[in-house]
């Protein structure tokens, strides 16, 4: 029955509490509560094979909702907690250029770099379901006995090269498509070359965007993870409460 309790917990590791990822979930608990009733019968345990695949199945739904809020229109822009600003580094070059009646285009760059970080972020779902799908069992294991964040650092370091090579593209075309590229580098080149200027701004406003996009999904993924674990409004079924009330 032991391993049947950790089996549930990982196959709803990374769950969103939505109406139909409730019935996702319930059906999996039902399943893993049958295999439970078998092992009196049988004598036996689930699998190794079984319990990693019943873990991919969780972080494959867990990752959609993630990913599912932050591609949305205004994912990034509406929302405080991951909205793409000027860099600190900037901020100086942003208060002059509001000051001498450019704060227009400032917003329009805040805008454009929101909607270029909200286009890419439709490319992470196939990522992450390719990563998970080729997790292995000793990674599911590792997930399943580790801490707190345990799944957000497994998807964070399988995935954060490919989801740079397929936001920067994404997001460099956003951008480009209000000519941010060009006026933030204009700008930026300027400021840089400035004998006032000690700390210089990165011009490379794909990248800074990426990056920050990045920073996101993983804000979001990690709170996918931490709503299972530690909040009672989050534990959906009877077992669940069981399994982490105690906790």
């Amino acid at each position: 029955m032991r391993i049947i309790t950790k089996a549930v917990f990982a196959l709803l590791l990374l769950s969103g509490v939505s109406t139909h990822s409730q019935a996702q979930f319930k059906d999996l608990v039902n399943d893993a509560q049958k295999a439970a009733g078998n092992i009196g019968n049988n004598g036996g345990k689930p699998s190794e094979s079984e319990i990693g695949d019943g873990l991919r199945q969780a972080l494959k739904i867990g990752a959609k909702n993630a990913t599912g809020k932050v591609s949305a229109t205004n994912g990034f822009f509406k929302d405080a907690l991951i909205k793409v600003l000027m860099p600190p580094e900037a901020k100086k070059v942003e208060n002059t250029l509001r000051s001498v009646g450019m704060g227009d285009q400032v917003d329009k760059l805040i805008l454009s770099m929101n909607r270029g970080a909200e286009d890419a972020s439709t490319k992470a779902l196939d990522i992450f379901v390719d990563a998970i799908t080729h997790m292995t069992i000793q990674d599911a294991l590792s997930i399943l006995n580790g801490g707190n964040d345990a799944a957000t650092q497994y998807l964070k370091k399988t995935t954060s090269v490919a989801l740079t090579n397929a936001f920067k593209p994404v997001i460099k075309q956003s951008l480009d498509k209000v000519h941010a590229t060009e006026y933030w580098a204009t700008v930026f080149d300027t400021y840089n070359k400035m004998p006032t200027t000690f700390k210089k701004v990165n011009p490379d406003l794909p990248a800074y965007v990426t990056e920050r996009a990045l920073n996101g999904v993983f804000v979001y993924i990690a709170q996918e993870e931490a709503k299972i674990r530690k909040d009672p409004a989050a534990q959906v079924t009877d077992l669940l409460k069981k399994v982490f009330g105690s906790h």
